[in-house]
């Protein structure tokens, strides 16, 4: 265990050393803020619907999910794979005594928490902007609803996570695998709108899962269905990225 939390600490460091992490952080703060101040702009401008301070923070995890924090996450997930891959540092890192599965198991866990902690910048950023510029109270049900929201968003930007880990284990180069992440996640979206019967069994339509959470009559079935049908999605292609990076040849 001691030498997991060595290896988890030194791919959470790589992380952080990223210029992209800052980068992220910083475009997330100033997209909320546009996106606070254009609907003041709207309510006043437009006579817009008023946003209350509960729909704000689901609007903005609304919009990352799908696109700023999935595109970050992918960068991110490149990095510490095809990354070290091609510049050859891997080398480096399995010359310590640590198993490739160790190894392997603190590079996705890495993955996890970047996700976790980016869904906290933005959920206290868009939650503290509502609250000086939105209207409306905020009951503590009303506040456990966004918690939810956001935590259980984490499992279906995982999953696709797990997609980029499988890529990044087959294919040396990085820009190839951003490229064809782009084009998978595309060919996908166009198949949920072809095919919106199907939706609820294609992982990367799942990314607004959060809203079964939210419904008044919570489908708990179609909740757990769509959990286990991601789970054993991560489960398989966990096991399939792990198989390629033990046999593979640094």
């Amino acid at each position: 265990m001691r030498i997991f939390k060595m290896a988890l600490l030194n791919e959470i460091d790589k992380v952080l050393k990223k210029k992209k992490t800052l980068v992220v952080i910083i475009i997330s703060m100033i997209t909320i803020v546009i996106g606070q101040l254009s609907i003041i702009g709207l309510q006043k401008g437009l006579n817009f619907a008023t946003v209350s301070l509960s729909s704000f923070p689901i609007l903005i995890l609304s919009f990352f999910a799908s696109t700023i924090l999935l595109l970050f996450t992918i960068l991110i997930t490149i990095d510490l794979f095809s990354g070290e891959f091609n510049s050859n540092t891997i080398k480096i890192t399995i010359t310590r005594p640590i198993s490739r599965f160790k190894l392997f198991l603190a590079k996705t866990t890495s993955i996890l928490i970047f996700i976790s902690f980016n869904l906290l910048v933005l959920f206290v950023t868009s939650f503290v902007l509502s609250i000086i510029f939105n209207n409306g109270s905020l009951s503590i049900g009303k506040f456990l609803d966004l918690v939810v929201a956001y935590l259980v968003t984490l499992l279906p930007i995982m999953a696709i996570a797990m997609v980029i880990i499988l890529l990044a284990n087959l294919i040396k180069s990085s820009t190839m695998v951003f490229f064809i992440s782009l084009i998978i996640i595309l060919l996908f979206k166009g198949l949920e709108i072809l095919f919106p019967a199907y939706s609820s069994l294609l992982v990367f339509s799942m990314l607004d899962w959060y809203n079964l959470w939210l419904s008044d009559n919570i489908q708990i079935f179609k909740i757990i269905r769509e959990f286990l049908i991601m789970l054993s999605f991560s489960i398989m292609l966990f096991i399939a990225s792990f198989y390629i990076f033990e046999k593979r040849d640094f």
